[in-house]
């Protein structure tokens, strides 16, 4: 138990600050947190220790936080948003909203990784070391899954006109 008290002491912070970075909720961070230090708490005994301590809790972060996602579904009709121009460059179009819920759209249709490396580093405001260290790879994997995620959304977003 003292270990487990000297984990949470040390990153509790690491890992809330990771999850508000990632889901732009102060509130929903903090919950996500108590969750995955609960969750921490069961899994210690099991863990192998194959990776840092801090991956392994934002890891678990991450896993909570899709989950949440999973449960929340967008409620507007698809028919109901406007299509923008395909050539305005996608971070601009991040700004209008009704175009962010296009967006938000075809990101949930995308398979993972790129859902997740997308989200990490346009939502989350990650570089690309930290989230190719989340998913044990190289910051070259994250920059080109980011780039490929990208260019799937506007795809879909052309495919829509």
């Amino acid at each position: 138990m003292k270990e487990f008290e000297a984990i949470y002491r040390t990153y509790f912070t690491e890992v809330e600050l990771y999850l508000r970075s990632v889901c732009r909720d102060e509130s929903l961070a903090e919950e996500l947190t108590e969750q995955v230090f609960f969750q921490a708490m069961k899994a210690l005994p099991s863990f192998r220790g194959d990776c840092d301590i801090r991956t392994w809790l934002c890891a678990m972060g991450k896993n909570c936080y899709l989950s949440h996602l999973r449960k929340v579904r967008p409620t507007d009709s698809i028919d109901e948003l406007q299509v923008p121009d395909p050539d305005t460059p996608l971070e601009e179009r991040l700004a209008d909203r009704d175009t962010a819920k296009i967006i938000h759209r075809c990101l949930h249709a995308l398979p993972e990784p790129y859902k997740e490396v997308f989200s990490l580093r346009v939502f989350g405001e990650l570089s690309f070391g930290d989230i190719g260290g989340l998913f044990g790879r190289t910051p070259n994997w994250a920059c080109v899954t980011y780039h490929r995620a990208r260019k799937k959304i506007q795809e879909q977003m052309e495919g829509m006109l």
